[in-house]
């Protein structure tokens, strides 16, 4: 599952690892969706910058800077409910809880395995649009590496009850993530059972973080 998420998240990565870093104390406007997705950006860099030591001496560190500085601004609530999809209505109270849960963790050990992949490149976030009585907006993201075609981003977020906003889905050149996990998951559910997918999701949090050196070979 990390491998088919990869395709998706390294470029999310590159958002994240290539935004002008600013103070770690910046407030994130999360009432416009547009500064909200560039200042967590800055946010959650400069605290890869911040404590590189850290992360150094033990790299599950960053699943720590992930959860802090990047989950808070994900609606993975909703995108786990979106991936259930026919199942959701299936499932107890209980198991519900229990997959948010698990895929929360999930999501955080696979951002994280992500940052260690990150590439410089020069990013354009596109002009905002009026979003005040708009429910769902997309905030549209280009990579922009010499020499190559640009990889189109789209983040899509969503307005909650408070009137603040957080992201709940990524659209990488057209395929959004969180269908493709809907697709694969609801395939498992289905041969498997709910329970065995939760199992599997607490499996995959539980991995290391692991950073590849240089020359290939894997280093913890």
């Amino acid at each position: 599952m990390f491998n088919i998420l990869s395709r998706f998240l390294l470029p999310l990565v590159m958002v994240l690892g290539t935004t002008n870093a600013i103070a770690a104390d910046v407030a994130v406007d999360t009432k416009d969706p547009y500064a909200m997705v560039k200042a967590v950006a800055n946010k959650t860099f400069d605290r890869f910058h911040k404590d590189k030591a850290l992360i150094d001496a033990d790299s599950d560190h960053l699943k720590v800077i992930v959860r802090e500085e990047l989950m808070p601004y994900i609606d993975y609530k909703y995108a786990s409910y979106k991936v259930l999809g026919q199942y959701l209505k299936d499932s107890t109270e209980d198991q519900r809880n229990r997959f948010v849960d698990a895929f929360e963790g999930y999501l955080v050990s696979t951002y994280a395995q992500a940052f260690t992949e990150y590439t410089n490149q020069k990013v354009e976030f596109s002009p905002g649009i009026d979003f005040s009585q708009e429910k769902i907006v997309d905030v549209n993201v280009q990579i922009i590496e010499a020499g190559r075609p640009p990889i189109k981003l789209l983040f899509k977020a969503r307005r909650l009850k408070d009137d603040t906003w957080k992201a709940f889905d990524l659209v990488a050149e057209g395929v959004s993530l969180l269908s493709s996990k809907q697709s694969e998951i609801s395939n498992l559910i289905r041969q498997q059972g709910i329970d065995p997918v939760i199992k599997m999701l607490d499996e995959r949090t539980k991995e290391k973080v692991v950073i590849k050196a240089k020359s290939g070979k894997s280093q913890s």
